[in-house]
C-alpha cells in the first residue's frame, strides 16, 4: 500500500502495477490470470512488480472467474428527481446484463450526504459510477486507487474518466425555435443551488445572443415543480415582457408551465416553456413538454460500459465517444 497525503492508505491499481513494471494494463491483466499470451520473462516481471507493491486483485479481477462479485458503487444525487431515476435504471439494466451487484447512494444533493458516502464508499464496491460536486482531489483521496466515472462533469485525474452531457447544439436549436415562433424576450430557469452559474445558463446566453437577444433574464429555480412555479412568478414580475422560457430541467419546466397557466398565459398560444431532460413524464402533463432531450438509457449503459473497461485494464473508449448530445424534443408546449 502507498500513502494517499500520508493519511489513509491507497489501494494499490493495476495502473501501478503496468507502469512499474513497464507494460501495460492489459499485459498485467494477462499476467495475473496466468495467460499463454505473453512470454515468460514478461510474465515474470508483471509477479515480481505486484508483490513488491503489495498488489491485492480487486474483487473485479476475482470475479473473472465469478463475476457476480463485481459490485459498482452508483451516486445519485436526487432519486426523487424523475431524470435520475431514468439514469439509475439504465445503469442498473446494463450491470445486470454483467452479471454485476449495484449499489445505490442518495446523496440529495447535499455536500455533508456526498461527503458521508464518499468515506464509506471505498470499502463496498470495486468501482465508482454517478454524479458529484466535491472537488476532484476529494475525490481521489476517498476512491483510493478504484476507477471512477463521473456523469455530467470533466474529469482531469488520470485514472478517472468522464461522461460529458454536450446541450450546446440543442439550445440553440430550442432558441431558434422559439424566435422562429415569433418570441424576442426569452428568459431562463437557471439551477439556484450553485455557486457559479449552470454551464446549461451559459448554452442559454449564447444561443440568445446569436439571435440578437437579451441574456439578463434569468434566475435561479429550486429542483422541483414548486420552486419553478415560483421562480416563473419571480420572474415574470421582474421581467413582464417575456414570452417564453427554457428551464434547466424538466422539474422545473413542468411547475413553471402549470404556474403560466394558472396565471392566465395560453401555452403555448401566448407564452411557451422548453424544458431540459426529455423525460416521459413530460407527456403527461397539458400540454404536453417540449425540451432539450438526452438519451438518458445511453447515459447509464454508458457510464457502466466505461467503469468495466477501466476494471479490466481494456482501453477506455476517447473523449468523443463519451458524450451525450442533447437534441431538441417538441411536443406541444413550445
Amino acid at each position: 500500500m502507498v500513502s494517499s497525503s500520508g493519511t489513509e492508505p491507497r489501494r494499490i491499481t493495476i495502473h501501478d502495477v503496468a507502469r512499474s513494471a513497464g507494460v501495460s494494463r492489459q499485459t498485467v491483466s494477462r499476467a495475473l490470470n496466468d495467460k499463454d499470451e505473453i512470454d515468460g520473462l514478461t510474465k515474470q516481471r508483471v509477479l515480481d512488480a505486484a508483490r513488491e507493491l503489495g498488489y491485492r486483485p480487486s474483487r473485479f479481477a476475482r470475479g473473472l472467474v465469478r463475476q457476480d462479485t463485481t459490485t459498482i458503487g452508483l451516486v445519485i444525487p436526487d432519486l426523487l428527481n424523475p431524470f435520475f431515476t431514468e439514469v439509475a435504471a439504465a445503469a442498473l439494466e446494463a450491470a445486470r446484463a454483467r452479471g454485476w451487484h449495484v449499489v445505490v447512494y442518495d446523496t440529495g444533493d447535499r455536500a455533508a450526504e456526498e461527503a458521508g458516502t464518499l468515506q464509506v464508499i471505498c470499502s463496498q464496491v470495486d468501482a465508482v459510477v454517478g454524479y458529484f460536486n466535491s472537488p476532484e482531489n476529494e475525490l481521489e483521496h476517498f476512491t483510493r486507487g478504484m476507477p471512477v466515472v463521473l456523469i455530467g462533469r470533466e474529469h482531469h485525474t488520470a485514472r478517472f474518466s468522464s461522461i460529458r452531457v454536450d446541450g450546446e447544439a440543442g439550445f440553440h436549436a430550442a432558441v431558434a425555435h422559439l424566435v422562429g415562433r415569433g418570441h424576442v424576450r426569452i428568459g431562463m430557469l437557471d439551477h439556484d443551488g450553485r455557486a457559479e452559474p449552470s454551464v446549461r445558463r451559459a448554452w442559454f446566453a449564447a444561443a440568445a445572443a446569436a439571435h440578437g437577444l437579451g441574456t439578463d433574464a434569468v434566475i435561479g429555480s429550486a429542483q422541483s415543480a414548486e420552486g419553478g412555479a415560483a421562480a416563473l412568478r419571480t420572474l415574470l414580475g421582474r421581467h413582464p415582457d417575456v414570452t417564453a422560457v427554457l428551464t434547466f430541467n424538466d422539474i422545473i419546466a413542468m411547475g413553471a408551465l402549470r404556474e403560466a397557466r394558472r396565471s392566465g398565459r395560453d401555452v403555448p398560444g401566448d407564452f411557451a416553456v422548453i424544458g431540459f431532460d426529455g423525460l416521459q413524464l413530460g407527456t403527461l402533463v397539458e400540454p404536453a413538454l417540449s425540451s432539450v432531450a438526452l438519451d438518458t438509457r445511453r447515459l447509464g449503459s454508458l457510464a457502466i460500459d466505461q467503469a468495466a473497461r477501466l476494471l479490466s485494464g481494456s482501453e477506455p473508449l476517447d473523449a468523443e465517444e463519451l458524450v451525450v448530445r442533447a437534441e431538441l424534443l417538441l411536443r406541444d408546449s413550445a
